[in-house]
């Protein structure tokens, strides 16, 4: 019998190589507005990027705003003209094409998905999630996806996982295992929905003083004697 019988797994750098997607993304997009896409202009980008995702998840900032915001600012930042709506466009586009799966992430969920239900549960994008997820290697394991767009609240809200726990048939939290690489959407938010959780932590990053992380990983593959 698996320790767990539910197993909730961020996307972006948990399962899909969000990093490299990124970097193939905004280089297909940089050349399609004849910029060239040197590695600082790259760098600069994801910083804008991510920080943009923070205040997202601090609720400060909406979905529809930071597509459009974070090359508003990265334009600005560089003096470019480009109209900055098409170039998010073109990068969501260029984004959804990118299925490149974190080292291990197949093995793991076919070996996991014999003894346990796998859902993903992730911020990203509606549009780029689901389109990404249907052309993945890893599709015919998981049994659902929950994108906070569809759901009305971002991780870590609680309420993001309240709705996912109404929305899986015998969800328990004590047989639910919560796995992702962000402490803050992540951890975080399994923390507070009182579930266990798992960080993966391939960078083997420093966790902050006293929160409470249940287990924690530098490889995918770590899960199989934690689950199974």
């Amino acid at each position: 019998m698996p320790r767990f019988k539910t197993l909730l797994f961020d996307a972006d750098n948990t399962l899909f190589d969000f990093s490299a997607a990124e970097q193939n993304a905004i280089t297909e997009t940089l050349q399609c507005f004849d910029i060239a896409p040197t590695a600082d202009l790259i760098a600069a980008y994801s910083r804008i990027n991510d920080e943009m995702w923070r205040r997202l998840e601090r609720g400060e900032i909406t979905k529809t705003a930071l597509r459009t915001q974070r090359f508003e600012e990265f334009c600005q930042k560089f003096g470019f003209s480009c109209e900055a709506a098409r170039m998010a466009n073109a990068y969501v586009e260029a984004l959804s094409a990118q299925t490149l799966l974190i080292d291990g992430a197949l093995d793991v969920c076919r070996t996991l998905s014999s003894a346990c239900k796998l859902y993903i549960v992730t911020n990203g994008i509606k549009s780029v999630q689901t389109r990404r997820f249907a052309a993945s290697a890893i599709k015919a394991y998981f049994s659902g996806v929950f994108i906070s767009e569809e759901i009305g609240f971002e991780k870590p809200h609680r309420g993001y996982f309240e709705a996912v726990a109404e929305q899986i048939e015998g969800f328990a939290p004590q047989s639910t295992l919560l796995i992702g690489d962000s402490l803050s959407s992540d951890i975080q938010g399994g923390i507070d929905a009182e579930l266990t959780t798992c960080w993966f932590n391939p960078n083997r990053k420093k966790a902050p003083e006293g929160m409470k992380i249940d287990f924690e990983i530098a490889a995918l593959h770590e899960l199989l004697p934690l689950v199974l």
